[in-house]
């Protein structure tokens, strides 16, 4: 009897050590940034108005009618009434969590949350209301980690990541221990699935607001246009609280800003610039790519000049700053 349960025993044993030997494998355990969650359900409750709040980090600008649109990014939207604009009056400020660019037709604010596009109603400045949203149209965005410690591995299912705390991290490693590898642009984080008191009476029901060179966001006639990594997204505004997606359009690599005139749509990427002809705004048509150096790539235009990496540039301007790249004649 005795010789049959020494085996058995040595077998269990053996099993025993082989399996949580196997499961002590998979366990990670090291000091690094892990993400902090809002919920989709949260991100989809949250939209709300104080009003005002002080700029803390400050993003892209806009421009319409007597007012100031001033990204905090990630964190919302602060509006100044530039009537008299010497002295900018904080007014308001928009909670929108993951907001990196706006544009507004009309008295209609559209603003990147997160994974959603989100559409504002900002006619009254004093009763700014969410009319429409289109969920998880973008692609997953996080906020900048620190860089002296590891990220833990991003979990979707659990919501977007709103900010990282330090602490120690204990995760089960795979063959790929971060299955959405992350990177960089523009100090904007993306998820690569491949394999951001005045005398005014409101904003306007009617024209395009103005962007700055870092716009990823534009407005042409009943058009919306958003730029994300490698997709150029086509909306059609026409009813303005319900933007329908027309198009997916692919123009090239790590576009990363836009800039429209009349006819033609501009956009840096970080090896270039690509021209597109946008006669037919539903239907952006690719004209040509110019290369240059690699870097961060905002764009403005005027007139027959093209620069990139720089913010303003006028007809016959003369300028000796050195960090102007290039300055392209073109016809529009």
């Amino acid at each position: 009897m005795k010789a049959k349960i020494i085996p058995i025993l040595t077998i269990i044993s053996f099993f025993s050590f082989l399996f949580n030997s196997c499961e002590d494998n998979t366990i990670k355990e090291y000091t690094g940034y892990a993400p902090v969650y809002m919920s989709y359900k949260d991100l989809r409750a949250t939209v709300s108005v104080s009003p005002n709040k002080d700029l803390k980090n400050p993003g892209k600008i806009y421009f319409k009618d007597n007012y100031i649109f001033i990204v905090e990014e990630l964190k919302g939207i602060h509006i100044y009434d530039n009537t008299n604009p010497s002295s900018p009056v904080n007014k308001a400020f928009v909670k929108l969590p993951g907001v990196v660019d706006i544009s507004i037709s009309g008295s209609i604010l559209y603003a990147d949350s997160y994974v959603d596009l989100v559409v504002l109603d900002v006619e009254n400045i004093d009763n700014i209301k969410e009319v429409g949203r289109i969920q998880d149209i973008f692609p997953y965005t996080v906020p900048k980690s620190g860089t002296d410690y590891p990220m833990g591995t991003i979990d979707k299912e659990k919501g977007v990541v709103i900010d990282w705390e330090l602490k120690t991290i204990k995760e089960k490693v795979y063959n790929n221990p971060n299955p959405y590898p992350v990177y960089y642009k523009c100090g904007i984080a993306f998820l690569d699935n491949a394999n951001s008191s005045g005398a005014s009476s409101g904003v306007s029901g009617s024209g395009v607001g103005i962007g700055g060179s870092m716009a990823r966001f534009g407005i042409k006639d009943k058009i919306l246009y958003v730029v994300d990594q490698n997709t150029l997204k086509v909306f059609d505004i026409t009813n303005k609280t319900t933007p329908v997606k027309i198009n997916d359009i692919y123009p090239g690599r790590n576009v990363e800003t836009m800039f429209l005139t009349e006819k033609t749509m501009f956009l840096g990427t970080t090896t270039g610039m690509v021209i597109l002809d946008i006669s037919n705004p539903s239907t952006p048509v690719y004209q040509t790519f110019f290369n240059h150096a690699r870097s961060c790539d905002p764009v403005i235009v005027y007139d027959t000049l093209a620069s990139i990496d720089f913010n303003i540039v006028c007809k016959g301007l003369k300028t000796q700053t050195p960090s102007i790249l290039k300055i392209i004649p073109f016809s529009i």
